[in-house]
């Protein structure tokens, strides 16, 4: 059995499920190409029968996707699998992903059939989309739930029909690991015609189990891996790319299994999906959050310090994360402090530090977070020059001609005015704001929130921008959403 583990990419389809996270089809085809350069093997990209849009997705992406499968998914239906046909044909290599419910849940209160139909209709069907493709993979939905026995029969049934991958799905994210574990392995062994074809892992993180289940199966001879992006999907979401991808590279000695991912492009292609799919990670995400391999603890920051592989198992480098943060806080220790003190120009001896270091206490105990800016007032320096406050925000906006906002800021006494123009309120908010402050910043992430609920409450917003590799957050808060917009913007550009 090859030790190679093929990644199937479902963001496009799966991921794009979510609501909110709809993509139009450049939008598609950027993230395509970003897949392609990411290295994942097939990459579904829709369901072609469920509107004109994903159709038109498909033969798009279809046209100028090259080096991976493009997948198309259907039901176990004529029509699905020859429209999936058709939006197919400009395909490389293109793979018909069609297949049924093998549950008794799903046979008995979805289907409203006998298992005997289904066995009839899942075989019918793999053998149909061969006629248009030599790639067919045939999904047992809800295996996860279904009769070993029966499971065993249908897996048995497609590829007697010429299903080439099998697609075992944990379709509610209900199986605990083991019990995964022990249904690819029945598979493997009671399945006679098994070395005809591959078998797929496709979990759902309903009970946060996912990642697990599917290494789960992947130990028990599954050979391809169905993912997406940060871990977006339906409901809870799917198996996580770049966690299974780190997990088979971190673990390689023991499990003996590998990816063809580069894995120097899995945070890049993580804020890309963000951006577009408008979905942010939540910090303490594996691998792509914002907090995984930022340390406050200061038993941490002064082992890290001392050396990254005391708290880090990942290089931040390796996945294409800049560099690991030392973040202080009123839990952060006097090496932490040292370190960030000796980088703002400010090297200390023992005694120094000390007294610092009791200064710095008492001002962590009133934030969050501590800045530089604050470590130079601390020591009774005068703060940087740079930092902006905003004294007035003036903006107008007319149906389809866009916006227009005045901007005037204060630096220390000094006040700078701008007027520009934007698609929206809050981009031309920006646009009036770097017109004066000039930082050559990318606009990386945007996110607002409620505080309570109701047209009158608060709104929090958080910005994240980046200048040559390195990130810099911004949080502003208020009842006006285009001001704390502004608020957060120019959070954001005085930490640079």
């Amino acid at each position: 059995m090859s030790d190679k583990v093929y990644v199937f990419d479902t963001t496009l389809r799966d991921g794009e499920q979510v609501p909110g996270c709809q993509l139009n089809t450049v939008e598609k085809i950027e993230v395509a190409l970003a897949l392609e350069e990411l290295g994942v093997d097939v990459l579904e990209a829709g369901f072609p029968i469920s509107s004109p849009g994903d159709f038109n997705s498909v033969v798009e992406i279809s046209k100028v996707i090259r080096k991976p499968t493009i997948c198309a998914l259907t039901r176990a239906v004529q029509k699905d699998i020859e429209c999936a046909a058709d939006a197919l044909k400009f395909a490389e290599r293109g793979r018909i992903h069609t297949g049924i419910g093998s549950s008794d849940i799903h046979i008995q209160n979805k289907l409203r059939t006998t298992r005997e139909n289904i066995l009839e209709k899942a075989g019918w069907a793999a053998k149909f989309a061969r006629n248009f493709v030599d790639d067919v993979e045939f999904f047992c939905e809800d295996a996860g739930r279904a009769d070993l026995a029966f499971l065993a029969k249908m897996v048995e049934t497609v590829i007697a029909n010429g299903a080439t991958v099998v697609n075992i799905p944990d379709t509610t994210g209900y199986c605990l690991p083991e019990q995964y574990y022990e249904k690819i392995s029945y598979l493997m062994n009671n399945v006679p015609n098994i070395d005809k074809a591959i078998l797929s892992c496709h979990c759902h993180n309903d009970l946060g189990m996912a990642t697990a289940n599917s290494i789960a199966g992947l130990r028990a001879g599954a050979r391809q891996v169905e993912v997406t992006m940060n871990g977006i999907g339906e409901r809870a979401g799917n198996t996580s790319l770049e966690e299974v991808a780190m997990i088979l590279r971190s673990h390689k000695e023991s499990l003996g299994l590998y990816t063809d991912i580069n894995i120097k492009k899995i945070y890049p292609t993580s804020r890309l999906i963000t951006r577009l799919m408008r979905m942010p990670v939540q910090p303490n995400k594996a691998i792509v959050g914002r907090n995984a391999f930022s340390h406050s603890s200061g038993i941490h920051q002064d082992g890290v310090l001392k050396n990254r592989e005391n708290y880090e198992i990942i290089d931040p480098h390796d996945v294409g994360v800049p560099e690991s943060l030392i973040v202080l806080t009123a839990r952060s220790g006097r090496a932490a402090l040292k370190h960030r003190l000796e980088k703002i120009g400010y090297p200390m001896d023992q005694a120094e530090l000390d007294e610092a270091y009791a200064k710095f206490l008492d001002l962590a105990d009133t934030r969050k977070e501590v800045y530089d800016e604050d470590l130079l007032e601390m020591l009774g320096q005068s703060r940087d020059t740079k930092i902006y406050q905003i004294v007035s925000l003036e903006v107008s906006s007319n149906t389809g001609e866009g916006s227009i906002a005045t901007v005037l800021l204060k630096r220390n006494n000094e006040h700078f005015s701008s007027e520009a123009k934007g698609n929206g309120p809050v981009d031309a908010v920006i646009n009036a704001i770097d017109n004066i402050v000039e930082p050559h910043v990318k606009l990386e992430e945007y996110l607002v929130q409620a505080i309570t609920g109701g047209s009158n409450d608060i709104g929090k917003v958080h910005i994240q921008v980046s200048k040559d590799g390195v990130f810099y957050y911004g949080f502003g808060a208020d009842t006006d959403i285009v001001l704390a917009s502004a608020k957060a913007y120019i959070d954001a550009l005085n930490k640079l």
